[in-house]
């Protein structure tokens, strides 16, 4: 009970990670694609104010994944760490460059400088969640056996599976960003903005569908067991996402763009969910299962009451920093 429990609380972080962190990698993707200094001035400035003031927050879910992982069930974090340390190591390269580069081209004032950062923070927004899908296609295709590096360092995360989730994940996170940015831009009052992100979101919603479905056939030949449990016990989640997707599409056509926000969260939401129910009660696929991997009883109530208290303080915080950069323009000026 304790070892499902946090399990749950573990992935309703990642969950958290990806639809705020995910998010900020797709913004990222946008900025790469938004065109030239002058074309693309204006989408570029609305990225920035939008994830300018939450971007190094949302890294707080990952380092609450990692540490939870560490804490809870040791020799999976071993086993994961040491066998697939090469897309880690990427990704986390990319993180540090994304938010260095990020900075310095704000602060910069050259044109050839905020080009050359700005190419930095748009490929590393790119490349990261690449490399963060190919590790989670690795675990989910039991490529990771446990103990030290037993796993291939190579084939663990360059196999079909693992570039599925690389591109899935690349296509998902600009696909949140771009319905996220939509209702941004409409809450600025920027409707010509609104309408380019609108686009934006249709084109990366059906991408992400038809990457899915050709998604099916290389789980089937590279993945059976993840296969059979997303078509078996994880099928009512993968259903959802599907319907909340098309749901999010429809949203969009409307200008419903906050109710389009939900549908596109819950997507992606679910389909996370239906790769932890259909893997279940593996953590590592073939060889471990949650309650072999979970530390003891009191290690494990231990972590659960810590994370209690510190939910306490960090939920309201990080509701209340969402919150107040979530209001327009328009609003901020009237309160003063």
């Amino acid at each position: 009970m304790l070892a499902d429990t946090a399990l749950a609380v573990m992935w309703i972080g990642l969950t958290c990670y990806v639809l705020f962190g995910g998010a900020d990698f797709g913004a990222g993707v946008w900025d790469l694609l938004a065109g030239g200094a002058e074309r693309g001035r204006a989408r570029r400035g609305l990225i920035e104010h939008s994830i300018g003031p939450v971007w190094e927050a949302n890294h707080v879910w990952l380092i609450f994944v990692v540490v939870l992982l560490w804490s809870a069930f040791s020799p999976v974090f071993a086993a994961v760490m040491s066998t697939l340390y090469i897309p880690l190591t990427l990704a986390a390269l990319g993180i540090i460059a994304r938010g260095a580069a990020f900075a310095f081209r704000k602060a910069s004032t050259e044109l050839w400088q905020q080009r050359l950062f700005g190419a930095c923070f748009a490929l590393s927004s790119l490349l990261t969640p690449f490399f963060l899908g190919t590790v989670a296609g690795g675990v989910a295709s039991g490529r990771v056996p446990p103990g030290l590096a037993e796993g291939d360092v190579v084939t663990s995360w360059l196999n079909p599976t693992s570039l599925l989730g690389g591109l899935l994940a690349v296509v998902t996170c600009a696909h949140l960003a771009a319905v996220y940015l939509c209702a941004d831009a409409h809450r600025e009052g920027r409707p010509e903005l609104a309408a380019a992100f609108t686009r934006d979101a249709v084109v990366s919603g059906l991408a992400a569908g038809v990457v899915a479905l050709a998604g099916i056939a290389v789980l089937s030949a590279d993945a059976p067991e993840l296969f059979h449990g997303l078509t078996h016990r994880a099928l009512p989640l993968v259903i959802i996402s599907a319907v909340a997707g098309l749901t999010g599409l429809g949203l969009l056509a409307r200008q419903r763009f906050v109710a389009a926000r939900a549908a596109a969260a819950l997507a992606v939401a679910a389909i996370l969910w239906a790769w932890g129910a259909a893997q279940y009660p593996a953590l590592l696929v073939g060889s471990t299962t949650v309650t072999e991997a979970a530390a003891s009883a009191s290690v494990l109530s231990a972590v659960l009451v810590v994370l209690g208290v510190g939910a306490v303080v960090l939920v309201p915080s990080l509701w209340l920093l969402y919150a107040t950069f979530q209001r327009g323009a328009a609003d901020q000026h009237s309160s003063r």
